[in-house]
């Protein structure tokens, strides 16, 4: 008879606090990673925080090589010549610094190698800091694909309070989305009878709830609300650890925004959409849809599509799409299948569209 094994793999350490980034080198060291080490950041985030990170590695006498990846989608073409860069070197650990197209990027080219992985982001504009999923254009599919767990997520508070709050914003709103993706993840269980952990799936609707009670701190220049946010995020990526699954957050919510994602001509940031679509699927699942608004509201991140430059046309055409994205994903979209007609309707009633 066959074990039924389900393998969690979790960050070893977590680091989240202004100054954080003079500690790599000494993290790197108790992680027994001694010798060599290979940064994949962008040419901006490497002034911010790579050479930071790479004076703390060679300081603690590690061979550091660098990769800088220009792109500001993440690509295959961006993964493979990161695979190429960890061949040559054959690093003990890959530093990913920067924002979700860098820290994904490292992430799974890493995995494809056998690799650890060390995630160093320098925004908070989405969960995917500390998950073992990558998003990469260029695969067969358009949302996230199973990479590897960061052995370590380093977050510099002082770093990433300087970037525009838009990604503060953003990111509060891809926690918010754990509302509704549980919802999902549930319906999927009842109506067939899919796997559901119920730990994991407490500890992601619990991050979206830090983010409602202290939704009055999350603000431009609040340090409080930003350690509040990246608390979340980092609770959301450690739920996608142990479920073993994107499901306990990332639903329909999040197929919206990858079909906004391929409609729309100028997308809007990751977070923000999802933050959208989750007022929308609320509304469906028949929840209090007003809190979730109020709290974006509050957070700073928007409510309507106006305020991200897109279309009603392109949030109907992507509403009515969302399904599509992952037919073998079962959502109240499948439970309530909408029509152009409907769609509008919906996103009308949420004050998502006017």
């Amino acid at each position: 008879m066959g074990l039924n094994l389900h393998r969690m793999e979790l960050p070893r350490e977590i680091i989240v606090g202004n100054g954080s980034l003079g500690l790599v080198g000494d993290v790197c060291k108790k992680l027994g990673f001694s010798k060599s080490a290979l940064v994949i950041t962008g040419p901006t985030t490497m002034r911010t925080a790579g050479q930071r990170v790479i004076d703390s590695l060679q300081q603690e006498r590690l061979i550091v090589s660098h990769h800088i990846v220009s792109s500001t989608i993440p690509t295959l073409t961006d993964v493979k010549r990161s695979e190429e860069e960890i061949k040559r070197l054959a690093p003990q650990v890959v530093f990913g610094i920067g924002g979700g197209t860098k820290i994904d990027i490292a992430k799974l080219s890493s995995a494809r190698l056998g690799v650890p992985f060390i995630s160093v982001p320098t925004t908070a504009s989405h969960d995917g800091m500390a998950s073992p999923f990558a998003s990469i254009r260029g695969l067969d599919r358009p949302y996230s694909v199973k990479a590897q767990s960061p052995v370590a997520v380093i977050a510099d508070t002082k770093v990433i309070i300087n970037v525009p709050y838009r990604f503060i914003a953003s990111g509060c709103g891809d926690v918010i989305a754990k509302f509704t993706s549980i919802r999902d993840w549930k319906l999927a269980h009842k109506r067939r009878k899919e796997y559901y952990a119920q730990y994991t799936g407490s500890l992601a609707v619990m991050s979206a709830q830090h983010i409602v009670q202290n939704a009055d701190i999350v603000k431009p220049g609040s340090e409080d609300g930003l350690r509040v946010l990246l608390e979340a995020l980092v609770s959301c990526g450690v739920a996608m650890c142990i479920g073993g699954t994107s499901k306990p957050c990332s639903g329909s919510e999040h197929l919206f925004s990858h079909a906004l994602d391929m409609v729309a001509p100028k997308p809007a940031l990751h977070g923000e959409q999802c933050g959208l679509g989750t007022t929308m699927m609320a509304s469906l699942h028949g929840m209090k849809w007003s809190v979730i608004r109020d709290t974006l509201n509050k957070v700073g991140a928007p409510v309507t599509a106006e305020e991200v430059g897109i279309d009603a046309e392109h949030v109907v055409e992507a509403l009515v799409k969302a399904p599509k994205i992952r037919p073998e994903r079962y959502t109240i979209l499948n439970e309530k299948p909408l029509t152009s007609q409907s769609a509008r309707e919906l996103a009308k009633s949420t004050g998502v569209i006017d």
